[in-house]
């Protein structure tokens, strides 16, 4: 964990902020880097019910563009001294950050919780006990 990238994923709420200051005190401390990651969805659709005016395809370029410039506006917020490496991944979110985690070797996750309790809980899928149920390292939730 010591040596290696801390990964960050954002869905750019008040809460990830608050996770991603977490994530940049313990890159300074450490004396690693950070990747800071958002998932888009991946837009569904067929092109043969003429329903949509563009592709699916085209839908998530915009997402993906509208991403970068939020990672751009979230990272001028912070004063970074150390390397902050943005990535924008299309799919689901627990999987891909998962993918991610293994495929870049990270040293920890340190991921937003979003506190949903009750029925909100159990209809919306968590995606920080996903990732912490699936991580092969450790993981960080901030509430």
């Amino acid at each position: 964990m010591r040596t290696r990238q801390i990964l960050c994923p954002t869905d750019f709420s008040e809460t990830a902020s608050h996770a991603v200051r977490y994530a940049l005190e313990m890159a300074a401390f450490y004396h690693v880097g950070i990747r800071l990651m958002h998932v888009v969805d991946q837009p569904m659709g067929n092109e043969n019910y003429q329903i949509l005016a563009i592709t699916p395809e085209e839908v998530a370029e915009g997402m993906e563009q509208a991403a970068a410039e939020k990672m751009k506006l979230l990272l001028s917020e912070f004063n970074c001294q150390h390397a902050v490496e943005t990535v924008i991944r299309r799919g689901s979110a627990i999987e891909q950050i998962l993918e991610d985690a293994e495929q870049h070797h990270v040293g920890m996750i340190v991921i937003a919780s979003h506190g949903r309790t009750g029925l909100s809980h159990f209809l919306h899928t968590n995606v920080a006990e996903g990732v912490a149920s699936g991580a092969k390292c450790p993981v960080l939730v901030v509430k």
